[in-house]
């Protein structure tokens, strides 16, 4: 019965995409909220496993609390704390349990530094007592517990402290910390956003030692923005960026005994020349380290485990590739301290185990399909769960597995995407599901079987209001280009007529390893492509090669030659979309942002015959002015490989220009330098090519905050609509 009502509720949503509607989308509508979707956020299951906790927001009292909730009912049992009763919080926008959940760490006042890390002041909670303590008197980052709760160690000013509950003592085990020369505990600006993580230290099982990393940033370039503000003269922010081929930190791993207040540096038995440090986790033996080593390559990497008593170390596990190794999160301990491991050595992404002596005892799961996440391990019951494309590679499952490889299980059935929050005895789960069609909706489901236990929340409201509207169902199919069987999607105007020409605008993002063509429901951007279609444009989306989700081969044939190939993939496709009889060849446009506007750049220029315009926002423009993580990862250093970085780049061929082409870029931008869109500016005036541009002052690389957003698309859709929409 729940699977003939979810399919009503699909047909009864698609019934209501035709062109019987009558408001049209509009860019306020987007950018003002009007098809935002509700979520669930900060969810914790907790240890119970039969309750979990959600952060919430009462709009009548201005407070946020922490709330429990019953898993087999779904109601609220308690609320655990509430900003109104803490009369030294006014709110907190984030929490955090000790292990014994019996204290709970409050954060206010956060304040963005990049991409993910934050400073912010923290409380903490005691759920016993109702006390509360602030942790520093100063703007913080990374507070976390020791494992019995007694302790927090944090970050400040680069350097690490520990603060003792108990007593209200505070240690300081570094004291070299130094803005732009040596960071303790907390990761430099390429690791934060290349390795994803911020926090780089890590407590032991027992509590009594902390391992962490030191960056020496000394001798890494500095790159300097001009902030513009409403001062009368600009300032500038300075900070350490080494781009390709440049001098990177100086990375080394120690670990601190807080019964002899002592730091040990940490010394593996190889010699390595050039190196990152990209994972530190402590094994389920309180004396025991894991910690990833990584060439400067990347495509070598090592698992080695360090006896912290006698700074000894064995290599567990090294893996190499022809190409780069990508870093997860995905090592597990298990009791033995055997160990769970992810790696794309037989061609995908799938499931390790080894022993506690590194020796591989199986491969869990096997095939020609991903796997795309890990969730965990039920010791219990000897079952891993994770998520996999083996349902088709724009869609996602939730599946369960023993740890030997036998009695795998699918435990969701909706096709399209699916993610999984589990209970922390994996007894229930949480999934989130969306497809193109129908907006996420939250269910419990029994971990055993996938068994729908009860409807949590979902988004019909959305689906009503855009009843109201006038939408196109985005068509999946594959495009046959230069061999490969690429996947896309397509929206046509609601009223399409197959005897006419429409204009053809293309969107893609294409890194390496990403995934734009996806079952799943409407980002913002999706909106706009449904004003778009309705205005009269055909709005098309292709994955070509490199991207992700089909395969090592398929995503790594890219590697030394980025958007090469993803280029080629894109005019190729324009070039056969273009034959359509529905298709005006002479009026396909392309856009992207970011690694997505290097793209609809070089597209304009090297398709110069197939594209008519093309918008890059945010764009790099020369991976020589991009960081050395993310680039030598896929190119290797530009002293090793040139043309690799100079047969691509499109201020080197300006000349090709002969469409519409508009240039987008915030000046504040940390991530992609505006320098991308300046040498590209300058190569297009000196080859006397005319061109629009814009610059967006103080914006990173999201270019938002206040009617930023808005005035960026009303921007673009004049230029498509000027430049594509003339015949319209």
């Amino acid at each position: 019965m729940k699977y003939l009502k979810l399919f009503l509720f699909v047909l009864l949503f698609v019934s209501l995409t035709i062109p019987a509607q009558t408001k049209e989308i509009t860019l306020e509508n987007i950018w003002s909220g009007t098809f935002r979707t509700e979520g669930m956020d900060a969810l914790h299951s907790m240890k119970n496993g039969q309750k979990y906790s959600v952060l919430n927001f009462d709009r009548a009292t201005r407070s946020t609390s922490v709330d429990i909730y019953d898993y087999e009912t779904l109601k609220k049992v308690e609320t655990l704390v509430s900003s109104s009763d803490i009369s030294e919080l006014n709110y907190f926008t984030d929490y955090a349990f000790s292990n014994n959940e019996k204290k709970l760490l409050l954060a206010t006042e956060k304040e963005s530094i990049y991409r993910r890390s934050s400073l912010a002041y923290y409380y903490v909670y005691d759920v016993v007592t109702g006390s509360v303590v602030k942790v520093s008197d100063k703007k913080i980052q990374e507070p976390t517990f020791a494992p019995d709760g007694s302790k927090i160690a944090y970050v400040f000013n680069n350097n690490i402290y520990v603060k003792d509950l108990n007593s209200n003592n505070e240690t300081q085990i570094t004291f070299d910390g130094e803005k732009n020369k040596i960071i303790n505990g907390i990761t430099d600006w390429v690791y934060e956003e290349e390795f994803a993580f911020v926090r780089a230290f890590d407590w032991n099982k027992s509590g009594n030692k902390i391992a962490f990393l030191r960056f020496d940033e000394t001798n890494v370039p500095e790159f300097s923005m001009d902030i513009y503000g409403k001062a009368l003269y600009q300032t500038q922010q300075v900070f350490k960026y080494p781009k390709a081929g440049e001098k990177n930190s100086d990375v080394s791993l120690h670990i601190y005994n807080l019964k002899d207040d002592k730091t040990t540096a940490v010394h593996v038995n190889k010699t390595y020349d050039d190196f990152y440090i990209p994972r530190i986790k402590w094994t389920n033996s309180a004396d025991v380290l894991s910690a990833q080593y990584m060439n400067r390559h990347q495509n070598e990497l090592d698992v080695w485990f360090i006896n912290a008593e006698d700074n000894s170390s064995k290599l567990m596990l090294a893996e190499k590739d022809k190409a780069y190794i990508d870093v997860t999160d995905n090592l597990t301990f298990l009791e033995d301290n055997s160990f769970i491991w992810t790696s794309e050595k037989d061609g995908f992404n799938h499931i390790y185990h080894y022993s506690k002596n590194g020796d591989l005892k199986n491969q869990v799961t096997k095939g020609n399909w991903e796997v795309t996440n890990y969730y965990g391990y039920d010791k219990k019951k000897n079952t891993i769960f994770y998520q996999s494309t083996e349902n088709g590679s724009i869609n996602r499952d939730v599946y369960r597995i023993k740890l030997n490889g036998t009695s795998k299980e699918r435990l969701t059935k909706a096709n399209g995407t699916n993610s999984a929050s589990f209970s922390a005895d994996f007894s229930y789960f949480i999934n989130t599901f969306s497809n193109a069609e129908t907006p996420p909706y939250y269910t419990l489901n029994s971990a055993t079987s996938g068994e729908l236990i009860k409807r949590i929340k979902d988004n019909d409201n959305l689906s009503q209001k855009l009843a109201d509207y006038t939408t196109s169902k985005k068509i999946f199919s594959t495009i046959s280009v230069h061999g490969n069987a690429l996947n896309m999607w397509m929206l046509k105007p609601a009223n399409f007529d197959a005897t006419k020409v429409y204009p053809l605008f293309m969107t893609q993002y294409s890194g390496p390893g990403s995934q734009s063509v996806a079952n799943s429901w409407n980002s913002t951007n999706d909106y706009w492509y449904q004003m778009l279609a309705q205005q009269g444009y055909i709005v098309v989306c292709v994955d070509g090669r490199g991207t992700g989700f089909k395969g090592a081969a398929f995503k790594k044939i890219t590697y030394l030659n980025l958007v090469k190939y993803e280029t080629e993939d894109q005019i190729q496709a324009a070039r056969q979309l273009g034959d359509l009889p529905y298709i005006d060849k002479d009026r396909i446009g392309i856009w992207g942002w970011s690694y997505g506007g290097h793209m609809s750049t070089n597209c304009l220029l090297k398709g110069n015959d197939v594209f008519k315009m093309a918008i890059a926002v945010a764009p790099v423009t020369s991976w020589r002015f991009y960081d050395t993580i993310y680039t030598e990862r896929y190119m290797r250093t530009p002293q090793e490989n040139p043309s690799g970085y100079d047969d691509n780049s499109p201020f080197n061929y300006p000349e090709l220009l002969k469409g519409d082409y508009l240039l987008v870029h915030g000046s504040g931008d940390d991530n992609v330098h505006v320098q991308h869109t300046m040498r590209m500016i300058e190569a297009l005036v000196q080859a006397d090519k005319q061109f629009d541009w814009a610059i967006y002052p103080d914006r990173n690389h999201g270019i938002f905050g206040g009617n930023t957003r808005l005035h960026l698309y009303k921007k673009m859709t004049s230029f498509i609509n000027e430049k594509l929409g003339d015949k319209i």
